[in-house]
């Protein structure tokens, strides 16, 4: 890919960024530059200008709302979001699910879906992980019996991000015992609102409401909600997982918060002089910003293979593996700019913005813990790192 970039890709670098200089609303750009908690209306709102302009799908074929870009489009726009600071918008939709109806969905079920998806009308909710599978994925246990033109399904699901927004939920059931663990499951999209599902919150460290718990008690779910045919569930759960890994890497937005440790380590001071000159500290930043560099090239490559219509394969194992360790050297080095100052959280801060709260030492300092310790979970979810490095030793070097 040749990021030396023509008259046209500049034109359109500059439209991007007049874009988001004029759409994108000045309070959510100072909730994310902040650390403040974003509420559903606040990622509902961006998609909604997004799909209005055109820009909400760029992984999408154009026949379905995509936005037929080049890999250097697509590329340009995630650079020009990133150094915006811009909120990024949920990925069980767009990111996760649209893939997987175009690639294993019907027809109808895209035509019923997809338009949805796009405008942010339906919020789905991933249902994976379960209290005793989690890394080991394949051992799930919630199950789907077939019961005339139903599935009738019992079990539950944990760590449902945002499952108390959702309207629907897209799940990995079990419907038949076979031979391997592997085999028998399904992939089954279920509304939240039907007779049966409790959606139960389990409250983080730092005093948030993200993730949940969900139950299902004799749900009774069409036949037609299933997505390709009963027994496809792991091969769709596998190219599912390489879309999301392949999204967590956020380099553009490592970028930012690079830029964002930099400008702290420069207002800190250590010896009497800014942080930022200490030797030991600027050399920590420097290891970062050389993975980082290998991390963006690696993107670029895998980026360009996505446009070609091949999936993204093994390298989104190591992109987010990469990825995910950058983001936590950051928040590390992040928390060791501001040291003790870090340790107090006001919670009313995060949530609403300091206003008139004392601020404790620097400013960015009051949402840094509870950030450090948020993004540990990075390497753990979209399958943890440990599998990962599994996944590519097996895929790329035979072993």
């Amino acid at each position: 890919m040749d990021l030396n970039y023509s008259p046209e890709e500049q034109a359109f670098q500059l439209e991007v960024r007049e874009f988001l200089r004029t759409h994108y609303p000045k309070d959510i750009q100072e909730k994310v530059a902040n650390g403040i908690a974003l509420k559903k209306d606040d990622y509902v709102r961006w998609q909604k200008i997004l799909y209005k302009k055109g820009w909400v799908a760029p992984g999408w074929p154009k026949k379905y709302g995509g936005t037929g870009w080049t890999p250097v489009q697509k590329y340009i726009f995630e650079e020009e979001c990133g150094a915006a600071n811009c909120l990024r918008l949920v990925a069980f939709g767009l990111v996760m699910l649209g893939p997987v109806l175009l690639e294993f969905g019907s027809e109808e079920q895209k035509q019923q879906y997809l338009p949805d998806i796009l405008e942010s009308n339906l919020w789905w909710a991933q249902g994976y992980s379960e209290p005793n599978s989690g890394s080991d994925l394949a051992s799930l246990q919630t199950k789907a019996e077939k019961v005339g033109d139903h599935y009738i399904v019992n079990g539950s699901k944990t760590w449902t991000t945002h499952g108390h927004y959702a309207d629907k939920i897209f799940t990995l059931v079990r419907t038949s015992q076979e031979d391997r663990k592997q085999k028998g499951i399904s992939f089954l999209l279920i509304d939240m609102d039907d007779p049966g599902v409790t959606v139960d919150p389990i409250i983080t460290v730092d005093g948030m409401h993200v993730v949940n718990q969900v139950f299902f008690d004799n749900v009774k779910v069409p036949v037609e909600n299933i997505v390709g045919k009963e027994g496809d569930g792991w091969t769709i759960a596998k190219y599912l997982l390489q879309h999301e890994r392949t999204n967590i890497a956020q380099v553009p937005r490592s970028k930012t918060q690079i830029a964002r440790l930099k400008a702290l380590a420069t207002k800190q001071q250590s010896n009497g002089k800014p942080l930022l000159e200490d030797e030991r500290f600027r050399s920590k930043i420097a290891e970062i910003e050389v993975e980082l560099m290998a991390l963006e090239m690696t993107s670029r490559r895998v980026l360009s293979k996505l446009s070609s219509g091949a999936p993204p394969g093994a390298a989104s194992s190591l992109l987010k593996v990469k990825g995910t360790e950058v983001q936590q050297a950051i928040t590390a080095l992040l928390m060791e700019a501001v040291g003790y100052y870090g340790f107090p959280y006001m919670k009313e801060v995060m949530l609403n913005g300091w206003q008139d709260e004392p601020s404790i030492g620097p400013e960015e300092a009051a949402v840094l813990a509870p950030h450090y310790f948020d993004w540990r979970k990075t390497s753990i979810y979209g399958g943890s790192n440990e599998i990962q490095k599994n996944i590519m030793a097996k895929a790329v070097l035979g072993l």
